[in-house]
């Protein structure tokens, strides 16, 4: 765990300086963390004095979850998904549920699923909002209230947003396959065969050619010097 110290505190009396030691507290994310919008809350590990004379005994602090249905604009859907009091407070206190996930950083999201939703908002700003295109006015304001949010990515930082390293990795591996475009043995060597047949085939009636020329002149050759070979007319 780091230790930052910040400004010293000076005693009045001895003129002595102190620093002042801000330990962050611990939070943990457990996996169920990444199914849920938590809005930066998590598990906090401590202790608790519970009477005056009384040891102290290990606590943990729990957030206070709730299913709440959320309503993305641009995506023009509701969703139901499991939040906490501090969720429903950012949505808020930024307008809206498209505009809270937009505006806060990924650190600070954690969670998989509210990544995943600001990438699905973040490809279909980047498309135009389709999904309004049978409602061109509706799609206009739709743009116009929610585009500026696109000039602090680009479409490469658009596309692998919001994924876990092991998400990432699984597709680099698809593109890379797909990349390769292998193609099967047996139609290397098929395909070897047939342009090794028609080649010898070409051969063999080049051959089959010449041999009935050779034949033809050797039989004219044969009939003028045989003298009984011509029929004379009477």
């Amino acid at each position: 765990m780091s230790m930052k110290l910040e400004s010293g505190k000076k005693d009045e009396v001895t003129g002595e300086v102190l620093p002042i030691q801000n330990v962050p507290i611990p939070v943990f994310y457990p996996k169920e963390h990444d199914q849920h919008i938590w809005g930066g809350e998590g598990v906090v590990q401590g202790f608790q004095v519970r009477a005056k004379y009384r040891r102290r005994v290990p606590h943990f602090w729990v957030p206070i979850l709730k299913r709440s249905v959320v309503y993305s604009e641009i995506l023009d859907k509701y969703m139901s998904v499991i939040v906490t009091d501090r969720t429903i407070n950012l949505i808020n206190s930024n307008y809206g549920f498209d505009h809270y996930l937009l505006k806060t950083p990924a650190c600070d999201l954690k969670s998989l699923l509210a990544l995943g939703i600001k990438r699905k908002l973040l490809q279909e700003l980047e498309n135009g909002c389709q999904i309004y295109s049978d409602r061109p006015e509706k799609q206009e304001v739709i743009l116009k209230k929610y585009q500026g949010y696109l000039a602090t990515y680009t479409p490469e930082e658009i596309k692998w947003y919001g994924y876990s390293f092991y998400q990432a990795c699984e597709m680099l591996q698809e593109q890379l396959e797909a990349e390769k475009k292998t193609v099967p043995l047996k139609h290397v060597y098929r395909a070897k065969l047939i342009e090794n047949l028609k080649a010898a085939n070409l051969e063999k009636s080049e051959q089959s050619v010449a041999d009935i020329g050779s034949s033809e002149s050797a039989a004219s050759w044969l009939q003028k010097l045989n003298p009984f070979g011509k029929k004379h007319e009477t």
